[in-house]
């Protein structure tokens, strides 16, 4: 497995048209690896191709790529990077690193700091005679509880916060949602709602705009089951991988809050 990271220069012309269609960022980043055919399909419990789009300032934006080979980001260096120089070859405009021995010395309780890009969604329905259909969730809370569950089969534990720096009493916003709020090290850093078509073949071939609502989570988590996570940070967590969801890294821990 390989980490990658490639900053986007913003100020190129193609970067706004490349930055507002996750359709076409995912066609961008399948494209780098040679050896993978259009058709292939990743299993859902198997490595994968993983992206993710970090606005880390209002001008910069770096995308992270999670894969089982290096890839070859000379073409987006040419539409959304620094060309020139890229010339050095020691420097070609991204940053691969093998990410398989980090991946290996993960331990069970690792304490670390973790950002997530997600599609937080449930299925609903208004009534026993309409199919139930997948509906994103728009409050933090929910947005928070959603994660939250997903944390036993994902191998981590979010942390709580020590008791005397919660702001609310037992760290709860609500009586129905005992389990987060202001309990846990976890926050929702941005909430974007895209839209965007998805077309196959060309223009020819047009389906419905696609429409999904992304939350991107930063917290601090225990490594519960070393595989499960692994797993994880190898497989994706949730839905809309090939849109950037599902990716998250870890970083050490700063600070003792």
């Amino acid at each position: 497995m390989f980490l990658t990271r490639f900053r986007v220069n913003t100020a190129r012309p193609g970067a706004r048209r490349l930055l507002s269609s996750p359709q076409r960022l995912h066609a961008a980043v399948m494209s780098s690896f040679p050896a993978l055919l259009p058709t292939d399909a990743a299993s859902p419990d198997c490595p994968r191709v993983l992206w993710r789009l970090d606005h880390t300032a209002r001008a910069e934006v770096m995308l992270y790529v999670v894969s089982p080979d290096p890839p070859d980001l000379t073409h987006l260096v040419e539409q959304v990077g620094w060309p020139a120089a890229a010339t050095n070859p020691e420097t070609p405009g991204w940053q691969t690193r093998p990410y398989t021995p980090f991946l290996q010395r993960l331990a069970k309780d690792d304490r670390w700091a973790f950002r997530l890009t997600a599609n937080p969604v449930h299925h609903i329905r208004r009534n026993e005679a309409e199919p139930t259909k997948r509906t994103a969730h728009r409050t933090p809370v929910h947005q928070m509880a959603w994660l939250l569950t997903r944390q036993e089969r994902g191998g981590f534990r979010i942390l709580e916060k020590p008791t005397g720096i919660r702001l609310l009493p037992g760290g709860t916003t609500h009586k129905q949602h005992e389990h987060h709020g202001d309990r846990y090290e976890l926050a929702v850093r941005d909430t974007r709602a895209l839209s965007f078509d998805k077309s196959r073949g060309g223009d020819a071939l047009r389906t419905k705009p696609v429409s999904l609502v992304t939350v991107t989570f930063d917290g601090r988590l225990e490594v519960a089951d070393p595989d499960l996570m692994r797993r994880t940070l190898t497989s994706g967590l949730g839905k809309a991988k090939a849109y950037g969801c599902g990716l998250m890294t870890l970083a050490p821990l700063t600070g003792t809050g």
